[in-house]
């Protein structure tokens, strides 16, 4: 039966990306629904989880249906509320979607982060699929499946993540994701910096940057130390306001500690 189950599910899956023609808006509604599912789970409202469930919803790979997963989305909701110092924190982002006018498949990787026995934070990488059918005029859920995703993918989302925080001058997330003691060599003059300077570095960089896309990416790990090599091209403008395009080879090495991998060493060279 499982094996009957995981197959419709990716017949579906492959039938709604083949065949979906969803437009802009349509991808955005869905997104919505989906971060509003969410939300719900996480106050707890089992009205609207009720709405969103179809009848004949199962969950993949346990086989939960529409009751056990409410009733289980439920608990969660009570304990983080009970608990709030050590309640799960949880994101959703870099989404995938499809649809056709009457199925829809979401895909998107779910970030859970929780405290551990000894108060520290873990963060869990997680990938979720969602198959949805539209029945009397709304979207329900059908089934969906989560995997947590492998070290490799990671460190390939933490580069992303790297670009995205240097677009947005998202400095928090460098003083969150630095180790204690990551250093940085530069590229031009060969110094090296410690943590404090390179997030000071960032601070202060006055570029602005309109685009960052990495390529030519290979992640190798070794037990807890993981090197990530790669292009990376940078588009924008400099504190000049002049603009710029520029492509970088980078070198960073990253180290697991507390159950998260960190930013422990980086460099890079401009190619000409």
């Amino acid at each position: 039966m499982k094996h009957i189950l995981a197959t419709a599910v990716l017949i579906i899956t492959v039938s709604t990306f083949a065949f979906g023609q969803c437009s802009d808006a349509e991808k955005k509604a869905l997104e919505a629904f989906d971060l509003a599912w969410e939300a719900a789970g996480q106050r707890g409202d089992r009205a609207y989880l009720e709405s969103t469930f179809a009848d004949d919803f199962v969950a993949l790979p346990a086989m939960t249906n529409k009751t056990q997963t409410i009733d289980n989305i439920l608990r969660r909701a009570e304990r983080n509320k009970a608990n709030p110092q050590t309640a799960d924190m949880v994101i959703s982002d870099n989404y995938i979607i499809s649809c056709t006018p009457t199925t829809a498949t979401i895909t998107h990787r779910l970030l859970v982060t929780v405290k551990n026995s000894a108060g520290r934070e873990e963060t869990f990488y997680n990938r979720s699929v969602h198959v949805l059918e539209k029945r009397g005029g709304r979207w329900q859920a059908v089934t969906n499946a989560n995997h947590e995703v492998s070290d490799y993918a990671v460190l390939d989302y933490m580069k992303r993540d790297w670009n995205n925080a240097l677009i947005k001058r998202d400095t928090a997330w460098f003083e969150r994701n630095y180790a204690a003691d990551a250093s940085e060599i530069d590229g031009k003059a060969g110094a090296i910096s410690g943590r404090a300077a390179m997030i000071a570095k960032i601070k202060a960089d006055k570029s602005a940057f309109e685009s960052a896309e990495l390529s030519e990416t290979d992640v190798r790990i070794e037990g807890g130390t993981a090197i990530v090599t790669g292009v990376n091209r940078l588009k924008g403008r400099d504190e000049k306001n002049q603009s710029f395009d520029m492509r970088v080879r980078f070198t960073d090495t990253f180290v697991k500690r507390d159950g998260r991998w960190q930013i422990w060493a980086t460099h890079g060279t401009r190619i000409p």
